[in-house]
């Protein structure tokens, strides 16, 4: 055996969709939590229901890297249908834990191989007929667990975890993991390098949470009563910890009320609709989507633009187009979103690259949504949506809601009725509104998705038509310095900068310490929001040279950043990208960098 490896591994569990292999995932990922060891754990899954390959990559590292590898160090393989193909992504030395059926004649002679027989182990050890496909798996939890050291109360932990609201599910799991434990103790002697001890301090104060789940909090932090909306992977469980967080934090413990309204309708389309009506009569709304659902609220998004009603609407990235690839992650929506709809359109848009930025943009974006009386697209991925994360935890909001311009009936009884809903009288770009229902006289006016004057009157005026476009611009402008800034990390004084934005932003943590252990260290600029701030422009003024990394085929966001930079500037910017619904590696960005920055002999 060579030298120890210790903490610093990448698990692959190669699995059948719709076995239970998740839950055993989860247990085994929580249980190397709960040793202080930081993880990272994706989840690669076929968009049917049951029987098409699944995998699931858990990432161990002390560093705590967040970043999907692309080298696999253990390979649990239960599917025999993809038994070879798994075979090949096994990095030299590394381990495979495999059925004991499988032949490894004729394959690989440079791993090790612990075969088990999990088939007769589920038949002998576990006696009931409904749950042996399930519990199969947990049999490969004890064997990981013997292989890799992991102590019994660890596993006792994150069974008991996993199991929080099935209490009676507890021992018949742990039975299944001590029947894999014992069959390692009894059949194997260690024959590899890598094991896992407990550490201190790296996960202390951190938990693990889904970027929707996080969102789902922040939307009801940030004080939703209303969201409409169709079920579409990977946005589905957004809208779904959102209705259980609010069983159990909004409903009158009193009465059992309802104190917020979740309508799932018959389609996106409608669910846009309902949720733009709720934001016009005063409801802080939102609705969540994937791509196809962002294509069919096109035109409800610039009815929202042009006639000025706040919405929330969070686009959960998936591949398209098309139905595309409906499980595998992307960041392909962000040029279209930007400019959703026909006519001269364009929205903010809200960029998180963290979980804990899921939970605060998500509370926030309902704030912007109100003091620009405009939608908020808030653009995550399934990466980040759906995925576990370490994230510290997250900070109870201290500031009240900003409701923005909303003119009571004290505040129209100051101006003696005078006041016009598309009149800016800030030089803000941003008018003011009532709310239907407000008891005077003066409050209504007409909402139009057509051509209207400062007074809401409808007009086909040219002059009129064209002071409203420019106001709308003019209030993307005020929110252009209001919105998120770009995080900006120019420590290495280098002349080569990054930009990157959303769940990318792991990789490219990762790939700056690679750099700059190989004596190429970059800056970074982090991008949150759009339109895009004036510290892009900066930053690239200050780098001879900049890459815009990105998930997408086409460089959408390389594009807007080209097209808002002075002619001079324009050369200076690159593009790196990764498109193969995979979230992205940091050699991803390392290898073409380093590639693009030889200097030619």
């Amino acid at each position: 055996m060579t030298q120890q490896i210790i903490n610093d591994l990448t698990i692959q569990a190669a699995t059948v969709n719709g076995s239970g292999s998740q839950t055993a995932n989860l247990v085994l990922t929580r249980a190397i939590f709960h040793m202080g060891i930081p993880v990272a754990p994706k989840n690669v899954f076929p968009s049917n229901i049951e029987g098409l390959p699944t995998w699931y990559q858990l990432r161990v590292t002390p560093e705590g890297h967040m970043a999907r590898s692309d080298k696999v160090d253990i390979l649990i393989a239960f599917n025999p249908a993809t038994w070879h193909q798994d075979l090949t992504t096994v990095r030299p030395g590394g381990v495979v834990v495999h059925e004991e059926v499988f032949s490894t004649a004729d394959v690989r002679a440079d791993v090790v191989y612990y075969p088990v027989p999990f088939s007769k182990l589920a038949k002998s050890k576990i006696q009931s007929d409904t749950l042996r496909k399930q519990l199969a798996n947990m049999l490969y939890v004890g064997v990981v667990a013997g292989l890799l050291g992991i102590p019994w109360e660890a596993l006792d932990h994150a069974v008991k975890r996993q199991f929080l609201s099935k209490p009676k599910a507890v021992q018949v799991n742990l039975d299944a993991i001590k029947a894999g434990y014992d069959y390692w103790q009894d059949n194997f002697s260690k024959k590899d390098a890598y094991r896992l001890e407990p550490m201190t301090g790296a996960v202390e104060g951190k938990v693990l949470v889904e970027g929707n789940q996080a969102a789902a909090l922040g939307a009801l932090m940030g004080g939703v009563t209303v969201a409409a909306w169709y079920p579409i992977t990977p946005s589905s469980s957004l809208c779904e910890n959102l209705i259980a967080y609010a069983e159990r934090f909004r409903t009158d413990p009193k009465t059992g009320e309802k104190l917020i309204s979740v309508v799932q309708a018959e389609d996106e389309l409608a669910a846009v609709g309902m949720a733009i009506g709720a934001g016009w009569a005063g409801a802080r709304s939102m609705t969540s989507t994937s791509g196809p659902g962002i294509s069919l609220m096109a035109e409800f998004a610039g009815l929202a633009y042009y006639a000025e009603v706040p919405v929330v609407i969070f686009d959960i990235q998936r591949i398209g187009p098309s139905t595309g690839l409906p499980t595998r992650t992307s960041q392909a929506d962000v040029a279209f979103a930007f400019t959703l709809s026909h006519g001269d359109t364009r929205h903010i848009v809200i960029l998180p690259g963290t979980v804990e930025e899921c939970y605060e943009f998500a509370r926030d974006a309902f704030d912007y949504a109100d003091r620009f009386q405009t939608p908020i697209f808030v653009l995550s991925d399934l990466d980040l949506g759906m995925n576990l994360w370490m994230t510290p935890e997250f900070k109870y909001p201290e500031k009240p809601f900003d409701r923005g311009k909303i003119l009571s009936k004290q505040d129209l009884e100051r101006l003696a009725g005078e006041w016009g809903r598309y009149k800016d009288v800030d030089g803000d770009g941003v008018t003011y509104r009532t709310l239907p229902g407000t008891d005077h006289p003066a409050a209504g006016f007409f909402t139009r998705g057509s051509g209207h004057d400062e007074f809401a009157r409808y007009t086909e005026s040219a002059e009129a038509y064209a002071r409203n476009m420019d106001r709308l611009t003019h209030k993307l402008e005020t929110a252009r310095r209001e919105l998120p800034a770009p995080v900006v990390d120019e420590s290495t004084g280098s002349a080569v900068g990054l930009i990157a934005f959303g769940s990318t932003h792991a990789a490219v943590v990762e790939a700056r310490e690679a750099l700059a252990a190989a004596r190429t260290p970059v800056d970074y600029l982090r991008l949150r929001a759009l339109p895009l701030s004036d510290e892009v422009t900066a930053f690239v003024s200050r780098h001879e040279r900049v890459y815009v990394v990105e998930q997408n085929r086409d460089g959408q966001v390389y594009d807007i950043v080209r097209l808002s930079l002075p002619s001079e500037l324009v050369g200076r910017v690159h593009s790196i990208r990764h498109y193969n619904g995979q979230p992205i590696p940091a050699a991803a960005i390392t290898e073409p960098l380093q590639q693009a920055e030889v200097v030619p002999a």
